[in-house]
């Protein structure tokens, strides 16, 4: 039992710090006869609904000018649509967990939740109606839910599903992201846009107040289920979905291959990992946890000619012409330079959580 205090007490201190600044005033008027999941099942995390505010009108800045506060090392949520690039640094992330914005012209909301380690974008039109979304200062499963302001409808993060409210049972397209390390990002698109610190709330961007949180072996907060054991809780994995399966990739494994090939649901797919991202959730300081790497998962299909990738010193490269790829699957050399595979949308969590909502989930082995 002390044990068990002593790995909650950090989380508890820095949720308080999460909304240590003004408060929400939102009320949620939800409509609580439109259930597709147990009320019993969303709790209150801390804050109140918009007590970790989100970010509706963001404002962006050039590289250059991240580079005076953002660590080549540190995590990005990357998300590029119709040549628009931009990347999201999780230190700004976590303390706002939403950000309702316009890519490529295309309404999205970017997320993330650190109880998961989730970090997702999604298409925020449902319909003709467009939404935006707030946080809702509950948890279900131990993962962010999002309310939509338009019907106050409670959305689950890690399904981008409504499962409470009118919208109840309606989901989000996902849109395909990567969390990968800034430096790795401005590399590959140098005339990219970085979400700036000024938004409009004072906050400790930099600081972690999840210290540790992401131990392997340690419990997730506020989640009651039974933990699945065939990995340990917060083992790191990549999260797929294809038809009606859903396979994980732990990050254990992707650590010592870098590249690993599988058929999914009939699909052939590639995964691959870098080294040289940190985590967001280890040190107290981002800029000084320790590498966790990034994922990219793609088709490995290019103009009807498979490929088969192997991992370089600085990237990857395919076998049949020798051409050398990023991590975001695009060949910079070679043959084949100017080239980009297709992504295939995936999610790097937590296993508790992808465990969680993908029950039947398989888990790769080599």
């Amino acid at each position: 039992m002390l044990t068990r205090a002593r790995e909650i007490l950090p989380i508890l201190l820095g949720i308080i710090l999460l909304f240590s600044g003004p408060l929400g005033a939102v009320e949620l008027k939800t409509n609580q006869g439109k259930a597709l999941v147990p009320l019993s099942e969303i709790i209150p995390g801390g804050p109140p609904p918009d007590g970790i505010p989100a970010i509706d009108r963001p404002k962006f800045v050039t590289p250059k000018e991240a580079d005076g506060w953002l660590n080549p090392r540190e995590p990005v949520l990357a998300v590029r649509v119709d040549g628009d690039a931009r990347a999201y640094p999780l230190q700004i992330l976590m303390w706002h967990e939403i950000v309702n914005d316009t890519v490529g012209g295309r309404p999205v909301s970017l997320t993330y939740c650190p109880l998961c380690n989730s970090g997702i974008v999604f298409d925020r039109r449902v319909g003709e109606r467009l939404l935006d979304f707030g946080t809702s200062g509950m948890l279900y499963k131990s993962d962010l839910v999002m309310y939509d302001r338009q019907t106050h409808s409670l959305w689950s993060q890690m399904e981008g599903r409504a499962i409470v409210g009118d919208l109840a049972g309606t989901r989000l397209s996902w849109l395909p992201s990567n969390t990968i390390a800034y430096g790795d990002w401005k590399a590959l698109f140098p005339g990219g846009k970085v979400l700036s610190r000024e938004t409009g709330h004072r906050r400790q961007y930099g600081w972690n107040p999840y210290e540790g949180y992401d131990a392997p072996s340690l419990h997730p907060f506020l989640f009651f289920d039974q933990v699945d054991r065939r990995l340990p809780p917060k083992e790191r994995v990549v999260g797929v979905m294809i038809g009606d399966g859903a396979k994980a990739y732990p990050f254990s494994l992707l650590v010592k291959r870098r590249v690993l090939t599988d058929t999914f649901n009939g699909q052939p797919l590639v995964v691959f990992h870098r080294t040289g991202t940190l985590s967001a959730l280890d040190h107290s300081m981002i800029s000084q946890s320790r590498d966790v790497g990034a994922t990219a998962v793609f088709s490995p299909v290019l103009d009807g000619t498979p490929l088969t990738f192997e991992a370089t010193e600085n990237g990857f490269r395919d076998r049949e012409t020798g051409s050398l790829w990023s991590l975001l699957g695009r060949a910079y050399q070679g043959p084949l330079a100017g080239k980009a595979l297709r992504p295939i949308i995936h999610v790097d969590a937590f296993w508790f959580a992808w465990a969680a909502f993908q029950p039947k989930t398989t888990i790769y082995e080599p």
